[in-house]
C-alpha cells in the first residue's frame, strides 16, 4: 500500500451526515497508516462550520437537492452535471483507495462514479430505514455499515450480505467524554443542579423548541436547569420565549462541543436522528424522543422505536403544533424529572445499546475493502483497480 492512502468521504448538508464522517476520518488515520481523508461536501454553511475546524481537506460540490419544480429540477440537473465533472477530475488526480458514502443527495454522484472506476465503496447507513440515496447506491457498495439490525428488513435480499453491524460513528471526544464537572463549567451551568437538554440537532427544530418551551412554562423546575440548543435560525426567538415566560435557560444556537452537552445532561428532549440516537446511547442519556414528522418514510420514528423498545427512551409523536406538543410533553417531563430511579434505569438501557467504538469498526471495514482490492489485483476485478482510467 502506498505511503499515502487517499480515501474519499462523500456527503453533507447536515450534521447528521457529516459528524459520523468526521468520526470515521479520525479513526481511519489510526487504522490505516498514511490515510488521507478528503471530504466531498455541499455548499451549505453548516458543512464549512463542521469541517473547517477539523483540518480535513474538503471539496465543495455544486450538487443541490432535487426540488420538484421546473426551476428546481434545472438547478439540480446543472449541479449534478457540474459535480460529475468535478468528481471525475478528482478521481483522476487523486486516485483514491476507497470511498465512503455518508448518505443523502451529496453522496450519490461521487460514490457511483468511484465504484464505476472500481474503487471499493462503503456506505454509512445510520438510520434504521435506508434513505433514497442509500437505497439507490446499494448496488454500487461493497459494504454497508449499519447502526440497527432492523435495517436488514428494509434492504433487498440480494444486498443483505453487504450489511455490517458497526453502529453509527460518533466522534472520539464524545465516546471519551469529559467529567460532568468539566462540562458544566465550560457550558456555564450550575454544577449543583440537574440539567435538562433540549435539542433539535445541528439545525434546530422549531416544533421541538416551541412545544418544550410551552410545556416548561407551567412546570416547577426546582432542582433543574435548562440547556437549550435551539439552532441558528431559531435561537433569538427561543431566548425571547424564555424571557417572556420569566424562565432561566442557557440557550445556544449551535455548538460542536456535544461531548460537554451529553456529559452535563441528566435528561434530554431530542429528535431521533441517527447521530442523536448514537450519541444518547453511547453516553447513557435517558431521553424523550420526538421524531421529525415530515419524512415520508418516518425513519426517525423507526430509530426512536429501537431505543424505546429497549427502555432507553420514551417516544412521543411530534404533532407539528405547539399546544398539542406541550400537552404531550408536560406529563412525561414532570414524571421523569421527579423519578431518579426511572431515569437511572433508562440510562442503563441506553448505555447497553451504545457503540462508542463504531467509528473504528467502520474504519476496519474500509481497511478490509482496501486489502481485499489489493490482494485481488493480479487475479480479479471484483473490487478492481482505482488507478486504471477507463
Amino acid at each position: 500500500m502506498a505511503s499515502e492512502t487517499t480515501i474519499f468521504l462523500a456527503g453533507g448538508g447536515t450534521g447528521g451526515h457529516l459528524y459520523p464522517g468526521v468520526a470515521v476520518a479520525e479513526a481511519l488515520r489510526d487504522v490505516i497508516p498514511g490515510a488521507r481523508p478528503v471530504f466531498f461536501c455541499t455548499a451549505r454553511e453548516i458543512d464549512r462550520v463542521i469541517l473547517k475546524p477539523t483540518g480535513f481537506e474538503f471539496i465543495v460540490q455544486p450538487i443541490v437537492p432535487p426540488v420538484k419544480t421546473v426551476p428546481g429540477l434545472i438547478r439540480f440537473w446543472r449541479g449534478w452535471r457540474e459535480t460529475k465533472e468535478l468528481v471525475k477530475r478528482e478521481l483522476r488526480a487523486r486516485r483514491p483507495a476507497a470511498i465512503i458514502g455518508l448518505g443523502g443527495y451529496a453522496a450519490g454522484v461521487a460514490v457511483q462514479l468511484a465504484a464505476n472506476k472500481n474503487v471499493p465503496a462503503a456506505l454509512l447507513n445510520q438510520d434504521a430505514i435506508p434513505g433514497k440515496a442509500n437505497q439507490y447506491l446499494l448496488k454500487y457498495a461493497a459494504a454497508v455499515c449499519c447502526q440497527f439490525a432492523s435495517t436488514a428488513g428494509h434492504v433487498p435480499s440480494e444486498h443483505r450480505a453487504k450489511l455490517r453491524m458497526t453502529g453509527c460513528p460518533i466522534r472520539a471526544d464524545i465516546a471519551q467524554r469529559p467529567s460532568r464537572e468539566q462540562a458544566v463549567a465550560r457550558l456555564g451551568l450550575d454544577p449543583m443542579l440537574r440539567t435538562l437538554v433540549i435539542t433539535g440537532a445541528s439545525q434546530g427544530a422549531q416544533t421541538v423548541n416551541e412545544g418544550t418551551l410551552a410545556a416548561l412554562k407551567s412546570m416547577k423546575l426546582q432542582g433543574w436547569q435548562v440547556l437549550h440548543l435551539a439552532g441558528r435560525d431559531h435561537a433569538d426567538a427561543v431566548r425571547a420565549g424564555y424571557r417572556d415566560a420569566n424562565l432561566e435557560a442557557r440557550v445556544i444556537d449551535f455548538t460542536p462541543a456535544m461531548a460537554d452537552v451529553w456529559s452535563a445532561a441528566d435528561l434530554a428532549v431530542s429528535r431521533s436522528g441517527a447521530s442523536s440516537c448514537a450519541e444518547l446511547t453511547a453516553c447513557g442519556v435517558p431521553s424523550i424522543l420526538m421524531p421529525y414528522p415530515f419524512h415520508k418514510d418516518m425513519h426517525q420514528r423507526a430509530n426512536g422505536a429501537e431505543l424505546a423498545s429497549a427502555g432507553a427512551a420514551i417516544l412521543l409523536e411530534d404533532a407539528r403544533a405547539t399546544r398539542p406538543n406541550a400537552e404531550r410533553l408536560r406529563p412525561v417531563l414532570e414524571s421523569l424529572m421527579h423519578d431518579s430511579n426511572r431515569r437511572g434505569a433508562m440510562a442503563t438501557a441506553a448505555k447497553a445499546l451504545g457503540r462508542p467504538d463504531a467509528a473504528r469498526a467502520v474504519a476496519n471495514v474500509v481497511a478490509e475493502l482496501i486489502g481485499a482490492r489489493d490482494s485481488d489485483k493480479p487475479k480479479s476485478h471484483a473490487l478492481g483497480n482505482p488507478h486504471a482510467d477507463r
